[in-house]
């Protein structure tokens, strides 16, 4: 059925209701134009602050940064939503162990809003009565999306990084669609309405956030828990703290979030039950099959069963958690994983006692892997002889 209008301003209108019947709470367009941030970009790269993130800084992707026609060469307009995505119980935000990230708590994004924006398109395609050209991203492409969400009236960038809205905070996923189709942009937001608060960099236990409202993906909690594989150092263990995937403080201390975020109603990005009663045993524990079954559709599945064991053992080191010292000691015996077997052994050595300096001991005379051993020997010269 094609529109009775297909004037841009009708038209955008009629996206927008539809949008929000899909479940996106924010709506905005902008323009096609070449981002301003891609020298500020550019300069991140520039040192190195993107980790082992290599992708992003591919010629391709830069290219693709600095010009979203490049994405999409019929591109007339860009359609910039949001998604809450805060659970009602708050339970990952707020746990003191086995702590994930928010947004974490439910299902994988990649798997609810890409299906949304399909969903979106066929419609507009039946109104118009003709196929339009068009590209979806939700965290999935080259793309400056919090710009083009500043400019297309979402919100500002504050200082924590984070897209935040000045009526519902920043506990959003973002998304973008690339359109062949002439709409009326938005007016962008203009004010930093971060002010002189500090909060969030004042809280922010690794210091990753830089004043340029960029960080230093090498010291943040989110990267050394979700993106970096492999061992994981002595200082990148005392970083994580007890965070097992991810990291909220920096908008859990924001003003914005305090005042004005509201729980998300969707629910597939509510709380999983195994999330909302894992502790860190849980997660020690966690072997391959209950790993593809606990957390099917799962963000948590890109640290992968080994990441997420890494994670844990840090964080009962961290915690000096008496009671997981057992299944530490288990891990350690048995995991396959090296970077696994690694991080249970710091975790024994942090938590110490007779029974820790026993596996450790043990440990030593059946490990073969080099960088295993190292932090066996490590642990059990920081611990005295009688544990």
């Amino acid at each position: 059925m094609q529109a009775k209008s297909d004037q841009p301003a009708a038209l955008k209108q009629r996206l927008r209701q539809r949008a929000h019947q899909l479940g996106f709470e924010l709506f905005g367009v902008t323009t096609p134009d070449q981002p301003d941030h891609v020298a500020v970009y550019e300069h991140w790269l520039g040192q190195q602050r993107h980790g082992t993130m290599a992708y992003l800084a591919t010629e391709r992707a830069r290219q693709a940064r600095s010009d979203p026609r490049r994405l999409l060469p019929e591109c007339r307009a860009i359609l910039v939503l949001g998604m809450n995505y805060l659970p009602q119980d708050l339970a990952p935000a707020e746990r003191e162990q086995a702590r994930v990230a928010a947004y974490a708590a439910g299902d994988d994004y990649h798997l609810v809003i890409p299906q949304r924006l399909r969903l979106l398109m066929e419609d507009l395609e039946n109104w118009l009565g003709h196929p339009v050209p068009h590209r979806i991203y939700t965290d999935t492409g080259p793309i400056l999306e919090r710009e083009l969400a500043q400019r297309a009236g979402l919100g500002w960038i504050g200082k924590n990084t984070c897209l935040i809205n000045p009526q519902r905070g920043s506990y959003f996923f973002l998304a973008e669609v690339l359109l062949g189709v002439e709409l009326e942009p938005d007016a962008p937001i203009t004010v930093d309405h971060c002010g002189s608060c500090n909060l969030c960099l004042e809280a922010c236990p690794t210091e990753c956030i830089l004043p340029d409202r960029t960080l230093d993906a090498n010291r943040c909690i989110s990267y050394l828990t979700i993106e970096l594989r492999g061992h994981l150092s002595a200082t990148q263990r005392q970083s994580v703290g007890d965070w097992i995937f991810g990291c909220d403080i920096c908008q859990q201390v924001c003003p914005w979030n305090q005042r004005f975020a509201q729980p998300s109603d969707e629910p597939a990005f509510q709380t999983r039950p195994f999330l909302a009663q894992a502790d860190l045993e849980d997660f020690l524990s966690l072997d391959t099959p209950s790993y593809q079954q606990l957390l099917r559709r799962s963000p948590l599945k890109r640290a992968k069963r080994q990441g997420l064991v890494r994670n844990a053992a840090a964080a009962a080191g961290n915690r000096r958690q008496l009671s997981t010292v057992p299944t530490l000691i288990e891990v350690l015996r048995q995991d396959e994983s090296p970077e696994v077997r690694a991080a249970a052994a710091w975790a024994l050595a942090q938590i110490g006692g007779a029974e820790a300096r026993q596996a450790l001991a043990n440990a030593q005379q059946s490990e073969a892997e080099v960088g295993v051993l190292a932090e066996i020997e490590a642990g059990l010269n920081k611990l005295p002889p009688g544990g």
